[in-house]
């Protein structure tokens, strides 16, 4: 391992600033496609988790609070927002972890954004790459230099 008090180098900083702005504007892209459709940021990360990280569009409050890095209360908020507004609906018959399912409006929207979401990771993927890359080649140098 690498010292810790191992300075940084400037292709270091200069690939962790750009993998961070890469990654701050397909965020800052992703909340203005979210907002035209109505929806805030976090809860269309909330009905893409629920589509994505769920098993048959559904997940249980324990699980959204988790993949969403959220306290239970939050995360119920959140769901009763998004009950609110027509995008889940809540399966009471589990009673100790009731899942919340998407419903069809919901998948429309998910199926209006995620396109779009898709062809910009596409676009930006050579960049974010790169970056990755040159995190991890001046890792490998390191680690070899450190293991002569």
């Amino acid at each position: 391992m690498p010292n810790k008090d191992h300075a940084l180098s400037e292709i270091e900083y200069e690939a962790l600033a750009n993998l961070r702005y890469r990654i701050r504007k397909f965020r800052q892209f992703s909340g203005k496609a979210a907002e035209k459709l109505g929806l805030t940021r976090q809860q269309h990360q909330a009905l893409l988790a629920i589509k994505g990280l769920g098993v048959g569009g559904r997940m249980n409050l324990p699980e959204l609070a988790d993949k969403l890095f959220l306290t239970p209360a939050e995360a119920a908020a959140l769901v009763a927002l998004l009950q609110e507004a027509g995008h889940v609906t809540i399966d009471a018959r589990q009673k100790r972890r009731p899942a919340v399912l998407l419903t069809a409006k919901a998948e429309e929207l998910l199926r209006r954004l995620t396109p779009a979401h898709l062809y910009e990771i596409r676009e930006m993927a050579p960049e974010l790459m790169q970056a990755l890359r040159m995190l991890q080649d001046h890792r490998q140098m390191e680690v070899a230099a450190w293991m002569q």
